[in-house]
């Protein structure tokens, strides 16, 4: 009883953590085995792993109201979320870094994707995608972008991603992903 509730703080946000990386694990495996679903079969499964995402978050607005010390960890996790939902990111590992604080991973994967669509292993349609989520998500984290970078995401930026880039206002505090991010690492141990 002396930790006054703190082992079952740190155990909730574990589970928690566990349970958003299964989710965007399952959105990473539907997309990677799209071609082995036909289109109905895909949409339903992407429409149920999504209802499964809002639900989920339903549960951390639920958590966050009722328990102002998980505000903060909980706070990440659903801009993530809302993201997925709202269509605004449609990439799970692009999501799965946004909600880990991952910047230097993003700054790597969009590397990566330039690289691809200039040897022609990338359709230009993906790499727009691709490239638009990963300069968002790294707006939200507070990293500060080049000049042309910021150009980019002006002129390419579409409805969804606007939307999101309204609703969750600014950057995360850092305080969010500090906390998300050490949970992450140490349900990873």
């Amino acid at each position: 009883m002396a930790s006054r509730g703190r082992s079952e703080t740190e155990k909730l946000k574990q589970n928690l953590v566990e349970q958003l990386d299964r989710l965007m694990a399952q959105l990473q495996d539907l997309e990677e085995c799209r071609d082995d679903f036909d289109a109905d079969e895909y949409e339903e499964t992407r429409a149920d792993t999504l209802d499964q995402l809002k639900e989920f978050e339903d549960t951390l607005q639920k958590m966050a109201s009722g328990n102002m010390t998980l505000v903060d960890d909980i706070s990440a996790m659903q801009l993530a979320i809302q993201a997925t939902i709202s269509n605004a990111f449609k990439t799970p590992e692009i999501i799965r870094m946004f909600a880990k604080k991952q910047p230097g991973q993003l700054r790597q994967r969009l590397a990566e994707l330039d690289r691809d669509a200039k040897i022609g292993r990338l359709p230009s349609d993906v790499h727009t995608q691709q490239k638009l989520e990963i300069l968002t998500a790294l707006k939200k984290l507070g990293e500060d972008l080049h000049p042309e970078e910021l150009s980019y995401l002006q002129s390419h930026s579409d409805a969804a991603l606007k939307a999101f880039e309204e609703v969750s206002g600014g950057t995360l505090g850092e305080g969010v992903l500090q906390m998300v991010g050490s949970q992450v690492e140490e349900a990873n141990r």
